[in-house]
């Protein structure tokens, strides 16, 4: 029945249920869920990004969860060599990959593919990211608009890590970063036969639900797993230290803000998160089918079995 589809993609906004679909999918067709979330990845957060339990763990094989340390930049481009090299096993094994997460940008890289860009030394990496040191992020969005007028304008002032990176490119090739973004290479799915599924659950159960599992994961222990990542003094523009509810809760934890600050503000972000997913995937996620969380999975056995 399910011999002709080579992956299952379910993609969707934080908090819509994605992760109970997936192991529900892959105990019915023999597969393996694998990670397309950006946090989910870092090993140093479990709780306060939903990764799944060790209970859920246990029902189903799952990859590319907690394998990368907090202290690398894991890009798009790391991800899908990670991901390709991970399909290349699995196909062997004959199980099924079943990609689950919100990331749309993982999403499209595996089924559209990236732009070749060229790598960057660390030395030049670490000469960049020394110097932005103490920097205002929109002083830095200057510089680059002084060497990549165009990619400048397609960043927003204050998105510090994607304008670090931006420098970083233009600093290693001498060329902006715009320039390579023409070309793609192919992603790992590009020609498979797929099942793609975006969960859209009502929005105003989608925003209480956020809501509530924050503070859920507070319960849980969000705080103390925030601290320990804190203790370690990570490079504050690495994409761990930007976890939705992170910045908040160091605040809270240097003193600067109360715990229920820190809370308002982890909801917040998470929720504008969730309205930025559904955004990407009316504009970039073209082909994809919607379902409710409710009918998402009969929508998948459909595709399955047509």
């Amino acid at each position: 029945m399910v011999s002709r589809i080579e992956a299952v993609l379910i993609a969707g906004p934080t908090a819509s249920g994605k992760s109970a679909l997936a192991i529900e999918v892959v105990r019915e067709v023999g597969g393996t869920v694998i990670n397309a979330d950006s946090m989910q990845v870092y090993r140093d957060l479990s709780i306060i990004t939903n990764r799944p339990t060790p209970e859920e763990t246990a029902q189903a094989p799952h990859r590319l969860f907690g394998e990368v340390d907090g202290a690398t930049n894991f890009s798009a481009g790391r991800y899908v060599e990670a991901a390709s090299s991970l399909l290349a096993d699995l196909r062997a094994q004959g199980s099924i990959p079943v990609f689950v997460g919100g990331t749309g940008l993982y999403f499209k890289a595996l089924t559209e593919g990236l732009s070749e860009i060229p790598p960057v030394p660390q030395l030049i990496r670490n000469r960049i990211r020394a110097e932005a040191e103490g920097r205002a992020t929109p002083e830095l969005h200057e510089d680059l608009a002084r060497l990549d007028a165009e990619g400048a304008a397609r960043l927003k002032p204050g998105d510090r890590q994607r304008i670090l990176r931006a420098l970083e490119v233009v600093t290693a090739a001498g060329a902006p970063l715009s320039s390579f973004q023409q070309d793609r290479i192919p992603g790992p799915l590009a020609s498979s036969r797929l099942v793609r599924v975006f969960l859209a659950p009502d929005r105003a159960e989608l925003r209480a639900r956020i809501d509530r599992r924050f503070e859920q994961m507070i319960a849980a222990g969000a705080l103390e797993e925030v601290a320990a990542l804190g203790a370690r003094n990570l490079d504050p523009a690495l994409p761990v230290m930007r976890a939705h509810g992170v910045p908040g809760l160091l605040a809270h934890l240097r003193g600067e803000i109360p715990l229920e600050e820190a809370i308002r503000r982890g909801q917040a972000d998470t929720r504008a998160y969730a309205k930025r997913q559904f955004t990407w995937a009316r504009h970039q996620m073209d082909g994809w089918t919607w379902a409710s969380p409710e009918t998402a999975h009969t929508a998948i056995r459909a595709e399955l079995r047509a």
